[in-house]
């Protein structure tokens, strides 16, 4: 649920969460055992093999608990996201700061060769939402790939795959099709989505077996890179319309709270905010103390 939660914010990531609470790598595991193969275990096997197979006890109770927050929490976080945003990103700003240190960790010593691709995946995380063209005005293809460029964006620690749909002016299409069941939408987004779940998880295995150290370091980038769409007090740049009238930030000004007052003429609500932070800090350091103590 809470992987539901975040990728219904723009500047999160599932991927996160799952990386948080240490699921994340028998994730990609288990997507990519969805395809050809899963035909022969059934045949030789049956049923009982295949649901071992394709860890079904693990991947059922997941992908409930990422239904149910879709329909249930999410509402909660888009109104939190509407009315209180500054400290909605405080928190989320704290979680995935702290992420960072949870994937140095699983690496362990610093090597200077992994400063290539911890650069690598900050100059991704800045630049790839300004390579994404404007899709809100285009009809059933274009969403069936925007589905899978966002969960692709999903899998990856860092990335918001929510974020990627709100520059290409999909995100109020999809939250909305979501929340009032619009079967055909969720059809044809859903169908991207399976496509970019069953291509980019077999990389990120490949990636993960072949070159460990390398691929979480990259990660560890993509997750610095997030960080500036979170940062609590932060005023718009540059944007673009979208289809729907939205307006779609290419860019902000990066604030410190007493500037954020003095140029928006809203609170700064640093001490609320500060403590959402540390909040976030906490929740990641003791979820990470919990799985190495199980």
């Amino acid at each position: 649920m809470g992987m539901g939660a975040a990728d219904a914010v723009p500047g999160v990531s599932g991927g996160t969460i799952a990386l948080i609470v240490g699921i994340y790598q028998e994730l990609i595991e288990t997507i990519k055992r969805f395809g050809p193969g899963a035909f022969g275990v059934w045949r030789q096997q049956g049923l009982t093999g295949l649901v071992s197979y394709l860890n079904l006890r693990f991947l059922v109770p997941l992908v409930v608990g990422i239904g149910l927050s879709l329909v249930t929490v999410a509402h909660l976080v888009t109104w939190l996201m509407a009315h209180h945003q500054l400290p909605l990103n405080a928190f989320f700003f704290g979680l995935v700061l702290a992420s960072a240190w949870v994937v140095m960790r699983q690496v362990g010593h610093w090597r200077w060769r992994y400063l290539l691709p911890v650069l690598m995946g900050l100059v991704v995380a800045a630049f790839l939402p300004h390579l994404l063209p404007d899709m809100s005005r285009a009809g059933d293809a274009t969403l069936f790939v925007a589905g899978a460029i966002a969960i692709s964006a999903m899998l990856l620690p860092g990335v918001s795959g929510s974020f990627l749909l709100l520059v290409m002016g999909l995100y109020g299409t999809v939250m909305s099709g979501i929340k009032s069941f619009d079967v055909g939408l969720i059809a044809v987004f859903g169908a991207g989505c399976l496509l970019g779940l069953f291509t980019f998880s077999r990389l990120l295995s490949w990636l993960l077996r072949h070159y460990h150290a390398i691929t979480l370091m990259a990660i560890v980038g993509f997750i610095l890179g997030s960080l500036p769409q979170l940062w609590p007090w932060r005023q718009i740049a540059s944007y673009r319309m979208g289809a729907d009238g939205q307006q779609v930030a290419l860019a902000y000004h990066y604030l410190m709270p007493s500037e954020y007052a003095a140029i928006t003429g809203q609170p700064s609500q640093w001490l609320l905010a500060g403590v959402l932070i540390l909040a976030g800090i906490v929740v990641v350091m003791c979820l990470g103390e919990r799985r190495e103590a199980s």
